[in-house]
């Protein structure tokens, strides 16, 4: 939503400025230069990166109209989760907490939380740490290190699509005076044609520059922001849920280590004390 307000915004008040001074809109519509600085773009960013970065790139702007899916809710599930986990351990010892991270999928604790249960990169790191833990082959400074390099490593991914963004944004100006010099070249061959003629070659090779600033700062920029952002909330939640599990691993009571969870998570979605009791208790 947020991206969408956003280019409403933009545009309104560019175009909108460039009326009032008494500018033609329709001038402002060269589909040469579009197609000069957009497939320019395009081109720079499947050359720069390999085709499975392009493909988030292109995944990710369904991301940035839905917005971050790391919300207060999802955040009362995984703790709602990962307290029932503890509580199995607690009463049944680890064996017990093995059966039911075998399959997810059949267990009420995860079906009862549907984003938890659907969101399988959450559910497999679930599952890889708590089998370390009933293993007992490492200590909890070994399995905190390797936890922190699994976010390190998943945050370096979910930053590609931005990164690539981000240098395609950086090349759009001189993509927009690549269109501008070719608008020009193109004038100079009309030169001693009618004035009109030239003046709407001339209008043409401005708006490619116009074009390459207004996309890079106005849109692609902001885009790319927006996507380091969507990359940050995803590490911010695995790093809730690492806190969790080291709660269990240190020994501390169930809801000792829900606490300790709740403090990692960001003041805007850290859901109160009233909330989280009323989820772990299972009222409405």
């Amino acid at each position: 939503m947020n991206l969408i307000i956003g280019i409403v915004v933009v545009a309104g008040c560019v175009l909108g400025g460039f009326a009032v001074h008494g500018g033609q809109l329709g001038a402002l519509w060269q589909p040469s230069e579009l197609l000069i600085i957009g497939g320019a773009a395009v081109g720079a960013l499947i050359i720069g990166n390999p085709m499975r970065v392009t493909k988030k790139v292109l995944g990710s702007f369904g991301s940035l109209m839905k917005g971050s899916k790391y919300n207060k809710d999802h955040y009362l599930a995984l703790f709602g989760v990962m307290y029932d986990l503890m509580s199995i351990a607690r009463k049944e010892g680890m064996m017990g907490l093995e059966r039911v991270i075998e399959e997810p999928a059949k267990q009420d604790l995860f079906k009862k939380r549907p984003l938890i249960l659907a969101d399988h990169h959450v559910v497999e790191f679930i599952q890889d740490y708590l089998r370390l833990i009933i293993s007992g082959d490492m200590d909890q400074f070994q399995l905190e290190a390797l936890m922190d390099l699994e976010i390190e490593t998943h945050h370096h991914e979910g930053e590609e699509p931005a990164q690539a963004m981000s240098k395609v944004s950086d090349s759009m100006p001189g993509f927009g005076i690549v269109a501008a010099v070719l608008g020009i070249v193109n004038t100079m061959s009309a030169l001693g044609g009618p004035p009109e003629e030239i003046g709407q070659k001339v209008a043409a090779a401005l708006v490619g520059t116009f074009l390459g600033i207004l996309l890079a700062y106005g849109l692609l920029g902001p885009m790319s922001s927006a996507m380091e952002r969507l990359a940050r909330d995803e590490s911010q939640f695995y790093t809730t849920l690492k806190t969790c599990i080291m709660g269990l691993l240190n020994g501390h009571p169930p809801q000792v280590a829900i606490e300790f969870g709740r403090k990692a998570t960001p003041g805007e979605l850290r859901p109160s004390f009233k909330d989280l009791e009323t989820q772990l208790r299972g009222k409405k």
